[in-house]
């Protein structure tokens, strides 16, 4: 059966209920909105920071946390030469030149990493990449090839040492002289000693009278044996070890010195830039100024 014609009243009012319900059932169908990609840390503004409602302090959001700096570590390579450096008996680091480098490494804001090594295995390691740097050193021409170097930071003098009934019976006046008397002289392998001795070990005439060792105790144990006639330390150095070994009356300081020259830091070109260099010496200035630098030298009364 056919319906009725409605009323145009009632017609209009048909369609808009009509009309009302299919946009409610559209709307009800709808996706969430895609949220926008989350902005990196570089160009995303900051939030308000979140509080606590107890304590309304506030509470860092990642967003506004500090990023970490950058790290920076140092391989220190280090020898048994008290008292500059030497290992202690908890197996740490210390001595004049460790303190000085900590005191500059942490204006830096360096850690460091030290290896223990002799004075030879270390400037192998330093020619290879493997140690960043060494305190101690002198600069030579064979040594600029393979490493960088700092402003001096202190001054060494070489002794000859040598067995105290001999001393009175010894040339006294220049290394040259001893060695030129026929004398044995003992010496640490890769150490500079100065334009002098390295004129003398150059001279084939001599060469049998030089007698190397890796380390400064073998020299002294050859000394007291009486393999060699005398052996060449830093003052400071010599006199700590034989008063250590209770050897400081059957050896002692001769008159002969190879006068008072700079010392340097060496970094390895391998692995230090120059930039690196330049903050060493920036903080090396640094402590020079306020005072950290005197109070170290004070507390070896160097």
């Amino acid at each position: 059966m056919n319906n009725p014609a409605l009323p145009s009243s009632a017609k209009l009012l048909f369609h808009n209920l009509f009309y009302l319900i299919f946009l409610l059932a559209l709307s009800g169908c709808e996706p969430a909105a895609i949220k926008p990609a989350a902005e990196t840390p570089a160009t995303a503004a900051a939030p308000a920071a979140a509080t606590d409602s107890n304590t309304s302090a506030q509470v860092p959001t990642a967003a506004t946390s500090v990023p970490a700096a950058p790290v920076c570590e140092l391989r220190l390579g280090f020898e048994t030469w008290e008292p500059y450096q030497y290992l202690g008996i908890d197996q740490k680091a210390g001595g004049l030149d460790i303190e000085l480098v900590q005191a500059i490494a942490k204006r830096m804001s360096c850690t460091l990493v030290t290896q223990h090594s002799n004075w030879l295995e270390l400037v192998g390691a330093l020619k290879e990449g493997k140690v960043d740097l060494l305190m101690g050193a002198s600069m030579t021409p064979s040594r600029q090839e393979f490493a960088h170097f700092s402003d001096p930071y202190r001054k060494e003098q070489f002794v000859l040492f040598v067995r105290s009934a001999d001393a009175a019976g010894l040339p006294q006046n220049t290394i040259a002289d001893f060695i030129g008397a026929g004398k044995k002289l003992g010496i640490v392998s890769e150490y500079y000693y100065g334009p002098e001795l390295t004129e003398l070990y150059s001279n084939e005439t001599y060469k049998t009278q030089f007698v190397e060792a890796s380390l400064s105790e073998l020299n002294i144990a050859r000394l007291v044996d009486e393999d060699i006639d005398g052996m060449l330390e830093d003052k400071f150095v010599g006199v700590s070890m034989l008063r250590r070994k209770g050897l400081d009356r059957d050896i002692g300081q001769h008159s002969i010195t190879l006068g008072n020259t700079d010392v340097y830091v060496m970094f390895s070109k391998t692995t230090v830039k120059p930039e690196t260099v330049a903050a060493f010496n920036k903080a090396l200035a640094e402590i020079r100024q306020n005072g950290e630098y005197d109070a170290v030298l004070a507390r070896y009364q160097y």
